[in-house]
């Protein structure tokens, strides 16, 4: 297995944090795949992914000491990818990271071995999945469904997987991309 960065995206509600929990989970004994945390300036338990929580103060002392590998902003929060990722990749291993759609073409102009991973769902789950989630108020939920396409500009370069069905479908496309690499399978799921 080549080191690779596989760098997952998708708009809100379209279950990234539940496949990479369900790859993590498969994947647990595979010492040449890790997948990184993301600092975020939010609380531990805001639910949604396993994060390490800083405050803004932390976070930009962190940024300015040169310890982010990655590092953007989103809805009122900032979120970085520590140097960790760097050294992983650096003793070849394959680095899972979830990542942001705007910064996408900076980290592929950073990145030569990272692959794009795009996760989609209809917006009816999408929405259904924002209300369970609880975050966000109607409006919100209506704001984040409104600019998910705006968003799609970037290439389409990458894979493709479809989470609109049951997680173990999705999630073992995205175990299989992980293992095999990109470009050799079909990684799109109903």
């Amino acid at each position: 297995m080549t080191a690779r960065l596989i760098y997952v995206v998708g708009a809100s509600g379209s279950g990234k944090d539940s496949l990479m929990s369900y790859a993590r989970s498969r994947l647990a004994n595979e010492s040449q795949v890790v997948f990184a945390h993301r600092y975020i300036t939010r609380s531990a338990d805001a639910g949604g992914e396993n994060h390490v929580a800083l405050t803004q103060e932390e976070f930009d002392s962190r940024r300015r000491a040169g310890l982010m590998a990655m590092h953007w902003e989103s809805h009122g929060h900032a979120y970085g990818l520590g140097i960790e990722v760097n050294q992983w990749l650096a003793k070849g291993i394959t680095v899972v990271v979830n990542g942001s759609r705007e910064y996408l073409e900076t980290a592929a102009q950073r990145y030569p071995e990272l692959v794009p991973v795009w996760v989609e769902v209809s917006p009816e789950v999408r929405r259904a999945r924002l209300q369970a989630r609880g975050r966000e108020g109607a409006e919100e939920i209506e704001k984040r469904l409104a600019r998910a396409p705006k968003n799609q500009v970037l290439g389409r370069r990458g894979e493709l997987i479809r989470n609109d069905g049951e997680l173990r479908l999705a999630g073992d496309t995205l175990v299989n991309l992980i293992r095999h690499g990109s470009g050799s399978e079909a990684v799109s799921c109903a």
